[in-house]
């Protein structure tokens, strides 16, 4: 295959992922044409890792998060594709040539693949990203059987977990959000995306595994207070003038039942924290908002809402969706 792909790794006291991710990119039947590990500010031997490597590193000061590490690595690189790894991923060998193959095959803007969870790989960790009415996105295939999604699909939204974008997508649509620092940064991009007529698509052939929040760990205070944020900053982002009377039932409805789910994890008063921060930002969000068309915008949300009711009904309907059905109707 003629197509090159640089891949960018966002790394934060990663050392032992860096030593397990590393080499084994080096058996990937399509070879990087260069690998950047982009370390924000770490304090453990991750720079160590990198060097013994024998890839490139770029040092930020700080940990800034995962959208301007990412950022900081696209703009390092000069393929035509780039390829960004979570450092917490463990592919199959042929993973970047199934998904270059299907994606220039399709001329699809970006690609993704079937990722298994890293304790449990006989269920799915992520397939592709669906948003509902509430401004809450959904994981498709997250806690299915693995042997599920198994079509390839035309997709709006890719987790930037293990996923392959033309480089010149970012030129057009923009870098990820730095403002968002970690988490649904790539809900935006998928969003501002479909508004400029891209998709991605989603490569069941393509293997990879997941550890999953093993940077600030799996419901974490850090991860709610960051995600409960940014559910909300992705409304003030996204949503058109008006958007009250076509969606405030659901946004109300959906982000009080992540509440309670948050609650259950006991990690309320991060919740709490995160709607707290989001909502003292909101107007200077919504001044510089580019929000999505309104006709367009609820266009892609009644779409996606479809399809999670779909493949939820389809497999086991897990109880925050049940719920949120149950109080706002299907839509359609």
């Amino acid at each position: 295959m003629a197509a090159e792909i640089t891949i960018v790794i966002p790394n934060w006291n990663g050392a032992a992922m860096l030593s397990r991710l590393l080499p084994a990119l080096r058996r990937q039947t399509l070879a990087p044409f260069r690998v950047i590990v982009v370390d924000n500010g770490s304090s453990d031997s991750s720079r160590e890792e990198t060097e013994r490597a024998g890839v490139e590193c770029i040092a930020l000061s700080s940990n800034q998060g995962f959208a301007p590490a990412v950022n900081a690595g696209v703009r390092a690189a000069a393929t035509h594709w780039v390829g960004i790894l979570n450092n917490d991923v463990e592919l199959e060998p042929d993973y970047l040539e199934r998904l270059l193959c299907s994606a220039e095959s399709s001329g699809a803007s970006f690609a993704t693949g079937r990722i298994l969870q890293w304790s449990h790989p006989e269920l799915l960790d992520a397939c592709y990203d669906l948003m509902s009415r509430s401004g809450l996105a959904w994981r498709a295939g997250h806690g299915q059987p693995a042997d599920r999604y198994l079509e390839p699909a035309r997709i709006r939204c890719a987790p930037f977990t293990a996923l392959a974008v033309r480089r010149e997508l970012f030129e057009t649509v923009g870098y990820l959000d730095e403002r968002f620092g970690s988490y649904l940064e790539d809900v935006d991009f998928g969003l501002r995306a479909a508004a400029a007529g891209a998709w991605g698509i989603y490569e069941p052939s393509a293997v990879a595994r997941h550890e999953g929040g093993a940077t600030l760990g799996q419901w974490s205070p850090r991860m709610v207070e960051l995600l409960s944020r940014n559910q909300v900053l992705l409304i003030a982002k996204h949503f058109p003038e008006g958007w009250t009377s076509r969606f405030g039932v659901p946004v109300v409805v959906g982000h009080l039942l992540w509440g309670l789910l948050a609650l259950r994890h006991g990690r309320f008063l991060a919740w709490l924290k995160g709607k707290r921060s989001a909502l003292s930002s909101w107007g200077e969000w919504r001044r510089h908002a580019a929000a999505t068309p309104a006709a367009e915008l609820e266009s892609i949300l009644r779409s996606d809402e479809l399809q999670i009711h779909r493949l939820q009904a389809a497999g086991k309907p897990d109880t925050f969706w049940s719920l949120y059905f149950r109080c706002v109707g299907r839509t359609g």
